[in-house]
């Protein structure tokens, strides 16, 4: 039974993008709108009850399959791997999924495509179950290029922009290259251990006594290079902001529950392999700390509403990786859950926003929307309050717990996620600001058009919103349930969660007045003040470095992308024209003695024999001479 559900839970988005492939056109859109919904609402159903039954026994379910690879002592099994971990994940995943799916059949109802839209979302989400669920590297790998590619095709959506195109391009490319370093860890691994099964490779790595560390820290740092990718940390970060392309419901999927979590999912779920190399860790530390300040000073002068939460999500990504990197990985899974929450729902307001403003944007033609949109603003003022970290809701307990772990650990880290912390709390209320409060700044006939967007926009806000608000209850400090549902998965069995005493509250206290610093100065700027942001060509100074990124996409560019394309034009003018005219050489020579050879096949029997005569002559002087 376990095997079919098992099944069921992977295969039943994988129909769903089957039927609206071959059959949703025909279907209507609402239809192949609901067929897609209800494909990830069965996955979400049977995640629900293997999560009730692991929680129950606390024993994980292996499925295995097939036997996939069978190469001397070098095995792997096709299966599936359910455990607390995996559940967890898939609970998030397929729930906040089914959530974007409704959503998305108001918000696409317009488009032509929408049956296409939704065979991608729900290929997307087969991907993303495939990934998560796989007993194994190799499986997991099937599903970390299968999300890869969906995203390459749902940033792509809208083709016919030369712009949306290049993103698409920009993100399958940089993920290929932080594909290229998972392999080579995958296959380090496998060479180390002849096992690439998560149950295999734990046993062995903490059963083994003469473990070549220098090899293994490698594998790690090679895993974690794929996590860069993925996960878009420094220096391969650049392709998630532009991955804003897409429509608004794959902007939510991407960032909130599917794409960008699989780094984190793959570095926890191998914690016993990166607790053995110390190094590695720091480096994802730092990496993740300086990312998170990074991405939080650059959304600090972004106008694009969508591209204010790309550089929020890159930034919040930032401290998840912070928190593995010290090792605390029940953290960053919660960090996870709580900014899966709150991240939806403020995607999935931007969406109605933009819906209601006709495509509109940039926030600088927005304002005073409050009144026409309340239950968007509500939504969204929630999850801005739970993703600048403010009591009690649900962004402040996983944030804080970052927190306190990287004040235990590193001050110097401790100092930037909390500096990256507060300027969340500013770019949020700026954005909250800019497009709520005062005056409306749109057209007259946006402004005659406002309205508050319909249900199956609104109602995925609400859930989203209320999870945001109380999804923190799953770890409180000192009675923390996800602490311990995780607590098998851990070599370490001492991680517990925070117990609340003078140090901890004064730590609470600052990163609370942080984030209240941080939306004050967002008030006086933007309400008492009721500035705007300048138009772009009207940015100087330093932020016109921020509002470019540094400048970022332009050093690749120079560095990388004009010398490889100098390179394969040098290539394609001369070697390859070279090379071309060479092997034509080659066959027109060919042709010409084909030619001249022809010539003496005229016919003339005389000639036939005569040349017979000759050639056995020679036959007879070459055998004579021989002797």
């Amino acid at each position: 039974m376990d095997t079919n559900l098992a099944l069921v839970l992977v295969l039943a988005p994988f129909l769903g993008f089957l039927i609206n492939v071959f059959f949703g056109k025909s279907l209507g859109k609402s239809l192949s709108g609901i067929i897609g919904t209800l494909a990830v609402i069965v996955s979400f159903a049977v995640t629900l009850y293997f999560f009730l039954q692991i929680n129950t026994t606390e024993t994980p379910i292996s499925i295995s399959l097939f036997n996939w690879i069978q190469m001397d002592q070098f095995h792997v099994d096709f299966g599936f791997l359910l455990d607390q971990l995996s559940l967890l994940w898939l609970l998030f995943v397929t729930g906040i999924g089914a959530l974007i799916h409704l959503y998305s059949i108001s918000y696409m109802h317009d488009d032509d495509k929408m049956h296409q839209f939704f065979a991608y979302l729900n290929l997307f989400i087969f991907f993303m179950i495939t990934l998560v669920i796989g007993s194994n590297l190799l499986v997991m790998f099937i599903g970390w290029e299968g999300v890869g590619l969906c995203s390459y095709l749902l940033i792509g959506f809208w083709y016919n922009n030369q712009d949306y195109n290049d993103a698409a391009k920009k993100a399958f490319i940089m993920n290929r290259i932080g594909d290229l370093g998972l392999l080579i860890g995958i296959f380090i691994l496998g060479n180390l251990f002849s096992t690439v099964d998560y149950t295999t490779l734990k046993t062995a790595i903490i059963g083994a006594n003469d473990l070549d560390i220098y090899w293994i820290s490698i594998a790690a740092l090679c895993l974690f290079i794929g996590a860069c990718g993925k996960s878009a940390q420094i220096p391969l970060y650049t392709w998630l902001p532009d991955a804003m392309a897409g429509p608004t419901p794959v902007s939510a999927l991407i960032h909130a529950a599917t794409m960008v979590t699989a780094g984190i999912f793959m570095i926890t779920r191998l914690n016993f392999l990166f607790d053995l190399t110390p190094q590695i860790q720091n480096i994802i530390a730092v990496i993740g700390a300086v990312t998170a300040l990074l991405a939080a000073t650059i959304g600090l002068v972004q106008n694009d509403i969508k591209k204010v939460l790309a550089y929020s999500t890159v930034s919040q990504l930032g401290l998840m990786f912070l928190a593995l990197g010290l090792g605390a990985y029940e953290v960053a899974v919660f960090h996870v859950i709580t900014h899966a929450f709150f991240k939806a729902c403020l995607f999935l307001g931007s969406g109605s926003v933009i819906h209601a403003l006709h495509g509109e944007q940039d926030m600088r033609k927005m304002g005073g929307l409050k009144k026409a949109m309340p239950i968007t603003f509500i939504t969204m003022l929630l999850s801005s309050l739970a993703i600048s970290g403010i009591f009690p809701l649900s962004g402040f307990w996983s944030k804080d717990e970052i927190l306190l772990v990287a004040f235990e650990k590193n001050t110097v880290l401790w100092i930037i996620a909390s500096l990256a912390s507060i300027m969340t709390a500013f770019y949020m209320f700026r954005l909250m600001f800019l497009t709520f409060f005062n005056n409306f700044r749109g057209t007259e006939s946006q402004r005659n058009h406002l309205h508050e967007s319909p249900t199956l926009i609104t109602f995925p806000l609400i859930i989203l919103a209320i999870l945001a608000t109380i999804g923190g209850l799953i770890s409180l400090p000192g009675s923390s349930w996800l602490n311990h549902y995780l607590t098998p998965l851990f070599a370490k069995a001492e991680h517990e969660a925070h117990h609340l005493g003078t140090t901890e509250y004064t730590l609470m206290g600052i990163a609370m007045l942080g984030a209240l610093i941080g939306i004050a100065f967002a008030y006086a700027k933007y309400i008492k003040q009721n500035q705007v942001p300048n138009e772009d060509n009207a940015i100087t100074g330093f932020s016109k470095v921020l509002y470019n990124k540094y400048y970022v996409d332009e050093v690749y560019e120079a560095l990388f992308v004009n010398p490889i394309n100098a390179l394969s034009k040098f290539f394609r003018d001369y070697i390859e024209t070279t090379l071309s005219s060479l092997v034509f050489g080659f066959g027109k020579i060919t042709n010409e003695i084909g030619f001249q050879g022809k010539k003496v096949h005229n016919g003339s029997i005389g000639f036939y024999l005569f040349a017979f005569v000759i050639g056995f002559c020679l036959i007879i002087s070459y055998l004579f001479l021989a002797q």
